[in-house]
């Protein structure tokens, strides 16, 4: 087999095994999960021990022995009742602080593998579907070890240790109660599995289209309303409520069907271990305490079996939501990383050379930038203008590694940025975007999702830079403030603010601040934008704005137009020489004014775990 299908076979392989690959993702937190499953296991052996031996006393007690022949048997009966519940204690606690930390871990690297998709690749997935995938799907990996592999160790361990137990006591009972345990254990689950397949992966499917209708209503509530189109909204999303209730009660009847099965199985297996001891016992074959253990045996060996049939439809519902983050997971980037990536230097201060850059989004379409030239000189601030699709969202993403460029350069601290790797650029090149997310959570928790290893000085000295500090310091409940949907109880100015301590607090070497004051009422942009210039002083910086007022503090101003970059007239007009640089050509400033750089793009977090997603990216 050639190298390129070898490739192309294990890539197959690990498509067609996504259980696997999930699995493989939570595995390396069994140091926490084997305990969990022990102490699970010996949760359901000590009680059925404890009923077993507790039936062995009361027959012998019944036989009047001496004392000391039974002394063995009480001790073992308060010592199954007390294991017994501290065993099941543990398994919880452990069973669910392994899992959580497996499922937190796997959560980031979802997140991790979606960086790369932003903002071109994640048009890809409906928003609504994508939540689904980023919820739903993530939560239900942890039914694979807490309500999977866990009770089926458990129910493996019991069933094993029972029909051991009994075909030691009587060989033909323990036969029959193994071949029982198997077909409630084995079969029954299977059949669950194979009928819960198509209802699983049509009740996915059908919550995503819930969820993607759900935000379309909320989010284009206003535009539904204007065109009359709300209540045709309103019936589709009625309809994938209740397709998706119709699919919940067929999943309900087969695991009902199924966990009825298996308590018919355990009355057959009770009644005929019982009916082989009695005959046993008549022939002399069996003493009457081992009739009584092997009846209660038969009984209790099933109640760890119980669990299998919901663990068989919670499987059915893992595999289809590991094939969906499978998809996700496989989607290749827009980008493609180098194989070995250069080191890019995040030292202050750095600057950006861009040299002929052109990008086009369609293999046929025509250039969204086409020969831009200009260049970021360290600790100096450049204003781009550009009405909308000029190009300048494009330029940004390509300075990101969001997408591709087929020719020129990008050139950041002397290195080629097609050359370093992805996550790397995007913690040197990042900043305040245009559609930044404030999330419905506290002021603390908004700003460290720049760099959540930030001390509270930290978050001050961001804070106080971006004119914040102040609003924050008079709110009675401080740092801990709920800023409600968006920032819906903030002001814009304030939520604008916010996005501006976010991007200092993240400190990256190369500022991007995309129209900063897009929204806001002269007034407030004109007070915001003096409080961004203010910030952004000693700092490379990169800011995209409509707002050309109270910008004589640039060192450079240039105009976008048509994927081309030019001087601004009117930067010409206010700054002289600093905006007259020929067209295309690399822009430097007139006048060298040394500042030290630092400050990140909303949704790309340090450690990889932030998205930066727009619906429609250009």
């Amino acid at each position: 087999m050639t190298l390129h299908g070898r490739d192309a076979a294990l890539a197959a392989a690990r498509t067609s095994r996504p259980t696997l690959r999930l699995l493989r993702h939570l595995l390396p937190h069994w140091r926490r999960l084997l305990p969990a499953a022990l102490a699970s296991a010996g949760s359901e052996l000590a009680a059925a021990a404890l009923m077993a031996t507790a039936a062995w006393l009361i027959t012998r007690a019944a036989e009047q022995p001496p004392l000391a022949s039974v002394s063995l048997a009480i001790v073992a009966v308060r010592a199954l009742a007390l294991g017994r519940g501290a065993l099941r204690y543990i398994d919880r606690l452990l069973g669910h602080d392994g899992v959580l930390r497996a499922i937190a871990g796997f959560r980031a690297q979802v997140y991790e593998a979606l960086v790369p998709l932003a903002p071109t690749g994640i048009p890809a997935f409906r928003s609504g579907d994508l939540l689904t995938r980023l919820v739903d799907d993530v939560d239900a990996a942890q039914n694979l070890l807490l309500r999977v592999l866990i009770p089926a160790a458990a129910a493996c361990t019991v069933a094993v240790t029972a029909t051991t137990v009994a075909m030691a006591l009587l060989p033909q009972a323990g036969v029959l109660l193994g071949l029982l345990l198997a077909v409630a254990g084995l079969l029954v689950p299977t059949t669950v599995l194979t009928l819960s397949r198509r209802t699983s992966r049509a009740g996915k499917a059908a919550r995503s289209e819930l969820a993607a209708l759900t935000l379309d209503l909320t989010q284009g509530a206003a535009d539904l309303a204007a065109n009359g189109a709300r209540g045709r909204a309103h019936e589709r999303t009625r309809r994938a409520s209740a397709r998706i209730a119709a699919l919940e009660r067929r999943a309900a009847w087969t695991t009902s069907i199924a966990s009825t099965t298996v308590l018919f199985l355990q009355a057959a297996a009770t009644a005929g271990v019982t009916w082989l001891a009695l005959h046993a016992q008549a022939a002399g074959e069996l003493p009457a305490v081992h009739l009584t253990v092997l009846a209660v045996l038969a009984l209790v060996s099933f109640e760890a079996l119980t669990p299998l049939p919901t663990a068989a439809r919670h499987l059915a519902d893992v595999r289809v939501g590991a094939s969906r983050l499978a998809d996700l997971f496989d989607t290749p980037p827009p980008v493609t990383e180098p194989t070995s990536p250069a080191p890019l230097t995040t030292t202050a201060p750095i600057g950006v050379e861009i040299t002929s850059l052109r990008v086009r989004h369609l293999p046929d379409g025509p250039p969204s930038l086409d020969g831009v030239s200009l260049r970021l000189r360290p600790g100096r601030l450049t204003v781009l203008l550009g009405a909308s699709g000029s190009g300048k969202s494009t330029l940004i993403a390509a300075l990101m590694r969001f997408v591709p460029y087929e020719a020129g350069s990008i050139r950041i601290g002397g290195r080629e940025l097609r050359d370093c790797a992805g996550t790397d650029a995007r913690r040197a090149i990042t900043g305040m975007t245009q559609d930044a997310h404030v999330f419905r959570t506290t002021i603390r928790a908004n700003l460290l999702l720049a760099r959540p290893e930030a001390t509270e000085a930290d978050l001050r000295e961001a804070a106080r830079r971006a004119q914040l500090l102040d609003w924050i310091e008079s709110l009675p409940d401080r740092w801990d403030t709920r800023l409600g949907e968006n920032g819906s109880a903030m002001s814009g100015g304030q939520r604008q603010r916010l996005l501006l301590a976010r991007a200092l607090l993240a400190d990256p070497p190369v500022l991007v601040l995309d129209e900063p004051t897009e929204g806001l009422d002269p007034e407030t942009a004109k007070a915001v934008l003096t409080d961004i210039l203010h910030a952004a002083q000693g700092r490379t910086t990169l800011l995209i704005t409509h707002n050309t007022a109270d910008l004589t503090t640039a060192d450079q101003i240039l105009t976008l137009d048509r994927g081309r970059v030019q001087p601004s007239p009117a930067a010409a007009l206010e700054l002289g020489d600093h905006a007259r640089t020929p067209r295309n050509q690399p822009s430097d400033a007139a006048h060298d004014r040394p500042r030290p750089t630092r400050g990140v793009l909303h949704g790309v977090a340090r450690g990889g775990a932030r998205i930066r997603a727009r619906r429609d990216p250009f």
